[in-house]
Order: structure tokens, then C-alpha cells, then sequence
């Protein structure tokens, strides 16, 4: 056993499919599955992350720089982990997952220059640094910006 094959034991997840508040006879009747009274128990209960008044924890936290939301994740690939590649193949994001030169493209996938290649490539990539084209083009290939 390990954790990329654990899962809760059989017959001990419910589906959250029923309706709640529906008599005695639905196993979920009188309270609904709230509990005898308190704040919890009445509509209009507190949002996620209030703590009664308390200054809440996201609030008492110090807040440093900034993340852009238009920010690319892109991966970087160097021309020497394209020398795996057979000669004459056509360089692709989906070739290189196939390959496992990359496992997760992300927001797409850049040739950098570090290495030499000898192999004759075609190369379809999201982006592609001045090096890296000069050499694959020296080595006889094509590079296409996608």
C-alpha cells in the first residue's frame, strides 16, 4: 500500500444526494443533521472563516508582494534533452509528454539554447529563445512558434 492507492474503506462515504429535514422516516428528520440549537443550527449561519468576532486569521496574517493573474506557467525545455529524440521527428508539446522529457506542460512549453544537437528536428512549441533556433536551424531543422 502506498498513497497513490489509498481510497476510504468501503461502505464509509455516503452520498450527498438526499434530502435532509423530511420526517423520522428519511433517517435525516427534526434537526436535519444540524445538531440541538446554536449558531450552526439557524440560517444565516457564519461564512467560511469567521471566528466569532475574533480578528480572523487571514486578517491577522502579514500579506507580502504580488501575484500576477495573467502570469504564464511556462517549461522550459533545453536543446540538449531534444538530442533524445530520434532524427527527423516533429518536436510537439504531446511528443514531448510521450517522450517524458516533460510530464506537465502547463501553459505551454519554450526551447532554451543550453546544450548542442545534432539531430535534424522539427520543433512546434510555444515559444523559442534566439539560441535555441540558431542551433536547431544549424543542425538542419525547422522551428515554428505555435
Amino acid at each position: 500500500m502506498d498513497l497513490s492507492n489509498l481510497q476510504p474503506a468501503d461502505g464509509s462515504r455516503h452520498s450527498d444526494n438526499f434530502r435532509r429535514g423530511r420526517g423520522h422516516g428519511s433517517g435525516n428528520g427534526k434537526t436535519a443533521g444540524k445538531g440541538h440549537k446554536g449558531q450552526k443550527a439557524r440560517s444565516g449561519a457564519p461564512r467560511p472563516g469567521f471566528e466569532g468576532g475574533q480578528m480572523p486569521l487571514f486578517r491577522r496574517l502579514p500579506k507580502r508582494g504580488f501575484t500576477c493573474r495573467n502570469s504564464k506557467d511556462i517549461v522550459a525545455v533545453n536543446v540538449s534533452e531534444l538530442e533524445r529524440l530520434e532524427d527527423g521527428t516533429e518536436v510537439t508539446i504531446a511528443a514531448l509528454v510521450e517522450n517524458g522529457i516533460i510530464s506537465n506542460p502547463r501553459d505551454g512549453v519554450k526551447i532554451l539554447g543550453n546544450g548542442e544537437l545534432t539531430k535534424k528536428l522539427n520543433v512546434k512549441v510555444t515559444a523559442c529563445s534566439e539560441g535555441a533556433k540558431a542551433k536547431i536551424e544549424a543542425a538542419g531543422g525547422t522551428v515554428e512558434v505555435v
